[in-house]
């Protein structure tokens, strides 16, 4: 089926090239360096698509919410016509909010805690509202802290920047970039079913862990450790609120209905991949 990735960003480009030239079409704010049919495209001043619209086509959208309300996807949505088949869209599992280190399911209640995850469930619901009222199918994947290929702590860690002590850190979720791109083109395809999926590589060791792991592989010194009473005084406000919801993310839904198996499931491996 016809696809359009809105957004060809660090996910959006990679599910961009994996998809045949003849069968996708990309929107950008700026340039993108790809073989594959792409459009500059101004999510925030459109008017209209830069292209026709098939009967039937699929839409990947990768975009950042430009506020709780998110306009930015209300104004793309409001150009969708006909409407797509099906439609899919990148969350976050921070909108479960803190769960105190419980495993949470797809059916587990949404709570968020900050901003961004308000931003995020206000925009599943306007989909789900969407798709309820255009008659189309839609396929949400809850992903967690994406790492990849220029997508690693080095800079951090290079500069003395702080991590937590092993005893103060929560329980970690990631995907590698690679492992979120298979996701998004089994959820773009028309036989899996719809609704919601969370991703990630099911190892839940902490960024402590991850930070220590980046370090030895790419022979850097060791993280600089702090008390959580201490990132009070050091971290930023964002970098805290993400500190404060700890859970561990149940990816069985994906592997067995989404059918992607990570072929990063250990992040020793992804991290490895990520420094080539």
């Amino acid at each position: 089926m016809f696809t359009i990735v809105a957004g060809t960003g660090y996910t959006g480009r990679r599910v961009l090239e994996r998809l045949p030239e003849t069968e996708v079409v990309g929107l950008s704010r700026s340039m993108v360096d790809t073989a594959h049919p792409f459009h500059e495209f101004d999510f925030d001043q459109p008017r209209t698509l830069p292209l026709d619209l098939p009967d039937r086509y699929a839409v990947l959208y990768t975009c950042p919410p430009d506020g709780e309300d998110d306009a930015r996807l209300q104004r793309f949505l409001s150009l969708l016509e006909p409407v797509p088949t099906r439609f899919v869209y990148i969350s976050t599992t921070g909108v479960y909010g803190d769960c105190q280190g419980a495993v949470v399911s797809e059916d587990a209640a949404v709570a968020a805690n900050n901003g961004m995850a308000r931003a995020r469930i206000a925009a599943e619901t306007l989909l789900e509202n969407a798709a309820k009222n255009g008659g189309y199918e839609l396929v949400i994947l809850r992903a967690p802290g994406i790492y990849g290929p220029g997508r690693l702590p080095l800079q951090r860690l290079e500069e003395g920047g702080a991590f937590l002590t092993e005893a103060d850190a929560s329980p970690g979720n990631r995907i590698h970039v690679d492992d979120l791109a298979s996701c998004c083109v089994a959820a773009l395809r028309e036989d899996t079913p719809a609704g919601i999926y969370n991703v990630g590589d099911g190892d839940n060791r902490s960024a402590t862990w991850f930070a220590h792991e980046v370090a030895r592989q790419a022979a850097l010194p060791e993280p600089r450790l702090i008390s959580r009473a201490q990132a009070q005084k050091e971290f930023s406000a964002a970098r805290l609120a993400f500190l404060s919801s700890s859970r561990i993310v149940d990816t069985t839904k994906m592997r067995e209905v989404l059918g992607v198996t990570p072929r990063y499931s250990n992040p020793e491996d992804g991290i490895r991949a990520s420094l080539l």
